[in-house]
């Protein structure tokens, strides 16, 4: 289901997610690298175990240059080599309580940090209500529960309010060495993979640096 704040249309979203431009990019990629070019918006699989880095901008955790927009964009120069520990996300920690420490959603303060927004901006991460809020982490709980029955999180085009390939997934840029950066978005799920220590999961290509491509990184983490 799109944002309340974003397009509904399926024109209007793939517009606000900048796909004209991603065609375009996309011929411009295979031109200069072949068929094994990247694509924007393309699914990989990555180990969220072996995750340790975040891009970052400026040496500010969390803060990257590089939105959904740039996905498949071939960047080179030295912007992979800015990165910062992978940190402990209030994502992180709120998942780690609920289903390790086995506290309730309320219990892990998310609830009253989402109310709190609400109050301020009359809207958070999309929810404009308690019913909202407790709905989304109920959704979360059957993420886990699916995930820790299956070994495995299912792709964005398994999923409500699929736009293509693996856009709105969980995001990250690859680095000249072939290390996987992350790069915000999907975290709460990533936050679960980490929990259950799955071996692979998908992804959705951010930023990946030429020499990463030459080396035939993408054919790694193509394969699921």
């Amino acid at each position: 289901m799109p944002h309340p704040d974003q397009p509904r249309t399926t024109l209007g979203r793939r517009l606000a997610a900048g796909v004209p431009q991603k065609v375009l990019r996309d011929v411009w990629n295979r031109v200069r690298f072949g068929p094994g070019a990247p694509r924007s918006d393309e699914r990989i699989y990555v180990a969220p175990c072996d995750v340790r880095y975040i891009h970052v901008t400026d040496g500010t955790v969390g803060k990257s240059m590089f939105r959904r927009r740039h996905s498949g964009m071939v960047r080179g120069g030295d912007w992979d080599l800015s990165r910062a520990p992978l940190p402990e996300t209030r994502a992180a920690r709120v998942i780690h309580d609920h289903f390790v420490r086995g506290m309730s959603w309320a219990e892990t303060g998310i609830v009253d940090y989402h109310l709190e927004k609400i109050a301020e901006k009359g809207i958070s991460e999309g929810a404009r209500t308690l019913e909202e809020i407790m709905a989304r982490y109920e959704d979360l709980d059957r993420v886990y529960e699916e995930a820790q029955r299956t070994g495995k999180l299912r792709p964005r085009s398994e999923l409500p309010g699929h736009l293509r390939r693996e856009y709105d997934g969980i995001y990250v840029h690859i680095a000249r060495d072939g290390e996987v950066l992350r790069s915000g978005g999907g975290r709460n799920r990533f936050a679960i993979a980490r929990v259950l220590k799955l071996p692979k999961i998908p992804a959705q290509l951010g930023i990946i640096h030429p020499e990463a491509v030459r080396a035939g990184v993408l054919t790694r983490l193509r394969q699921e």
